[in-house]
């Protein structure tokens, strides 16, 4: 029997502050290998076909939204146009935040202009095979961002937040879309607070309740990630 090759996602970051966070340590752990690209950096570049070929991950933005306007990530078109591409060639792609926006409209949705925001909310799962059965009941859902994505009629909607809007979605079999962060650390959202003139007003409440879920997130993070890892075909 041969060996199975690595994978390696092309993971894009559209602020420092940003990054898989808790998820890295599930990549790591499968032995699923992954590479950041930083177009918002002098020199940098969004990931070509070749690299996003094993699998696409686009992060959140900060306080860069997916709407028109002042705050309009610049390299949007760009990326919609290549997160469409990946979608009809039927590779894994995984948005989280401004990310999930993003595979929204590459699939046909559109994002609704919402103020900045930063809220440790609960998501409840509204189909029950969601990610092979392993989409927990409840999810503790971490927002930090701006815009509301809209999957397309066409996506199944697996959990909605306290408002009964979209909290994870399928737009394709193996391509997902999470608003909150699903693996976010505390240190992360204090980067973005700092590292940006525009941030949300008083956001030491949602610090705190951050901290204070950050057990519940690593729990449901397990068996968000063997199911994604599974449903988009990663240890193939």
């Amino acid at each position: 029997m041969s060996e199975r090759r690595a994978r390696t996602l092309a993971v894009v970051q559209h602020v420092s502050a940003e990054h898989l966070g808790l998820i890295e340590d599930h990549f790591e752990g499968r032995g699923i290998r992954f590479r950041y690209f930083r177009p918002f950096v002098e020199g940098g570049r969004l990931p070509g076909s070749r690299d996003w070929a094993d699998g696409l991950v686009l992060l959140g933005g900060g306080s860069w939204g997916a709407t028109p306007g002042p705050h309009r990530l610049p390299t949007l078109d760009a990326e919609v146009a290549m997160t469409a591409t990946a979608l009809a060639a039927g590779g894994p792609i995984l948005g989280i935040g401004l990310g999930a926006a993003i595979l929204a409209l590459a699939a046909g949705g559109t994002a609704t202009p919402t103020p900045l925001e930063f809220a440790v909310e609960e998501a409840r799962r509204t189909v029950d095979d969601a990610l092979d059965g392993l989409l927990p009941d409840r999810l503790p859902m971490v927002r930090y961002g701006r815009d509301l994505a809209r999957p397309p009629a066409a996506a199944d909607v697996l959990a909605v937040d306290p408002r009964g809007d979209a909290a994870v979605f399928r737009c394709a079999p193996r391509a997902f879309g999470f608003r909150g962060h699903p693996g976010a650390k505390s240190a992360i959202v204090e980067d973005l607070i700092m590292d940006s003139e525009d941030a949300p007003e008083n956001p030491q409440s949602a610090l705190q309740a951050l901290r204070t879920q950050q057990r519940s997130l690593e729990d449901s993070l397990v068996p968000i990630m063997t199911g994604l890892v599974r449903c988009m075909g990663l240890m193939d």
